[in-house]
């Protein structure tokens, strides 16, 4: 890793003054008329029956819920938490809500205040917060979360991030969860952000992974603004990463008993470059039917490990083409997507970034990747907002996945500044419809006020709040009130699978479905940990345009073997059980 190590001594990072350095290449002058243009607002436009595809529907739902955060983000701490999650955790068929919040710098000694939220849903288009009665209220200073049926029980149980220690509630299936982190060895320190659960050695049960981001000591705060690393454009901001040490990430491996050991660094996956971990995604990425490991650092190379069937892992990311951008600079990596966005039988990655480092597009060629950022006309709109949550769904049912990015920025002193082509705090989301042929269009302007409403978002799950067939979208905003996008796009037919596994992985993390219909084929897999800290519905939804049914679905599961169901009518749950 000595060219990653090279580039970030190099550099000043993102949060640096002149962090990006000067080239003189066509594609970067692409890029800056791009930010130019993506910068200007765009006119609203409704669809041809004058409905917008999204409707907010956040108040009406009865979600009270707010964010806690300070209001200057004098320290970086303050500015990076809001993780949400969709998981039926009652198991009644219908998606519950939880929303993870935080303290702040001066209330870190106080963790009852702020509350985190566990809206359950009652099935008539309302939700009710029952965190306290369930004992998740009180994470302590959360980042994010992920989820996973753990001890196999039948219950999906939550994982919370956070400052200090992590949480680990195990879900009694009687509408109360017990934090069992310290008895299972999984509590942590430091600074944990992303998670993710997986059973990457795959021995029937689900160890887990998770990202760190810096060392950060609340007992010795950084100076506001006091050197280079704490400046932005000539303004005083928060200081970091750059100038703030990084720290080592964490694999847990499930132990027959139900308790975790620490392997991080006997796997090779305990990054001893102190690089700056954020949104984690396994995914098998070379198809050998073993879960490799990509985690987005900020400000320095991304990782990806392949696994090497043995336990242990081979850190690829340079090798594999992902590691940076296509003109080979760091970028700021925040939220992963994971999606089989063209067809082609692998999954691709997409990674969220800073502001002018435009959100990276890897097309998955199986034995390596290709940054396709430009290819899919995806990069130029990303380039003046700084990106968080993502997910590729298939928002209009047409049987091709598109995309949605939340963007906010971490500096509120840039309220009033004039910085040419980088957007305000404040910041509206990117909607992208894929057109088929390789690229997508951004179309927030038809998507409904929501998406053109500026807002400091984080957070970002995706599922079917409302079982009507149609993927809604869930964002966590940093400052305030969170949103619920109810979606109605309308659209062609469709097909959500839900998987039943055998043994202790009850919800088949790591499995991967397709469905096929005539010729064309769609690819999706489980996964535990999304978007940017977050989760999405393990559901997995398919649009199927005008299709009334399926030729088949066939579900490769974690161990291997495989099941199949052919001519499965649309419109339609389809449990699969292995």
């Amino acid at each position: 890793m000595s060219c990653g190590r090279t580039r970030r001594e190099a550099h000043l990072g993102w949060r640096g003054q002149g962090a990006r350095p000067a080239t003189a290449s066509f594609r970067w002058l692409a890029v800056l008329a791009g930010a130019l243009l993506a910068a200007l607002p765009p006119a609203l436009a409704a669809r041809d029956d004058g409905t917008p595809l999204f409707r907010e529907i956040t108040e009406a739902a009865g979600i009270a819920f707010s964010h806690n955060s300070a209001p200057e983000k004098k320290y970086i701490v303050e500015s990076m938490s809001g993780g949400v999650g969709l998981f039926d955790y009652n198991r009644d068929g219908r998606l519950d809500i939880y929303f993870v919040n935080s303290l702040t710098v001066d209330t870190a000694n106080q963790p009852e205040s702020a509350s985190s939220a566990l809206y359950r849903n009652l099935g008539d288009g309302t939700f009710r917060d029952v965190a306290a009665e369930a004992g998740v209220a009180h994470p302590g200073w959360g980042m994010g979360l992920c989820v996973a049926d753990f001890d196999g029980d039948g219950w999906q149980d939550l994982y919370i991030t956070g400052v200090g220690r992590n949480r680990l509630y195990r879900n009694s299936g009687e509408g109360a969860f017990t934090d069992v982190a310290v008895d299972l060895g999984v509590a942590a320190s430091g600074w944990s952000v992303g998670c993710g659960f997986a059973d990457y050695d795959r021995d029937g049960d689900l160890d887990l992974f998770v990202s760190r981001y810096v060392e950060f000591d609340l007992g010795n705060l950084p100076e506001f603004g006091k050197d280079k690393t704490c400046e932005y454009r000539g303004i005083s901001v928060q200081c970091g990463p750059r100038g703030l040490p990084g720290t080592s990430d964490l694999l847990f491996r499930q132990e027959e008993g139900g308790s975790f050991t620490e392997v991080g660094e006997a796997a090779g996956v305990h990054d001893p470059e102190g690089y700056f971990g954020l949104g984690v995604a396994w995914v098998d990425v070379d198809a050998d039917g073993w879960l490799d490991l990509y985690v987005a650092n900020d400000s320095t190379p991304n990782y990806l490990y392949l696994n090497r069937k043995d336990g242990t892992f081979e850190e690829s990311g340079f090798f594999m083409g992902v590691a940076v951008s296509e003109d080979g600079a760091e970028q700021g990596g925040m939220g992963v997507a994971v999606g089989d966005y063209d067809g082609s039988g692998r999954l691709s990655l997409f990674v969220s970034n800073f502001a002018e480092e435009y959100n990276a597009f890897y097309r998955n060629e199986r034995d390596f990747l290709t940054d396709v950022s430009f290819r899919t006309r995806t990069a130029p709109s990303s380039l003046p907002y700084v990106g968080w949550g993502t997910g590729f769904f298939d928002y209009d049912n047409d049987g091709r996945e598109d995309l949605v990015v939340v963007n906010g920025h971490v500096y509120p002193q840039l309220d009033g500044a004039k910085l040419g082509a980088s957007a305000p705090y404040r910041q509206r989301k990117l909607l992208y419809r894929n057109l088929g042929d390789g690229t997508f269009e951004e179309l927030a302007d038809r998507a409904g006020p929501a998406f053109l409403e500026e807002r400091v978002s984080r957070g970002l799950a995706i599922g079917d709040l409302d079982n009507d067939g149609r993927v809604d979208v869930v964002v966590n905003d940093l400052d305030g009130s969170p949103m619920v996008l109810k979606n109605e796009a309308g659209g062609g037919h469709w097909l959500q699978v839900r998987l039943v596994g055998a043994g202790k992985n009850t919800d088949a993390i790591g499995a991967v479905i397709q469905v096929t219909t005539g010729e064309h084929r769609q690819l999706r897999n489980i996964r535990s940990g999304t978007s940017y800290l977050s989760q999405d519905d393990f559901r997995q939804h398919f649009g199927l345009g005008d299709a009334g049914a399926v030729d088949s679905v066939v579900v490769t599961w974690p161990d291997g073997s495989t099941t199949a169901r052919e001519n499965v009518a649309a419109d339609e749950l389809l449990v699969v059980e292995q």
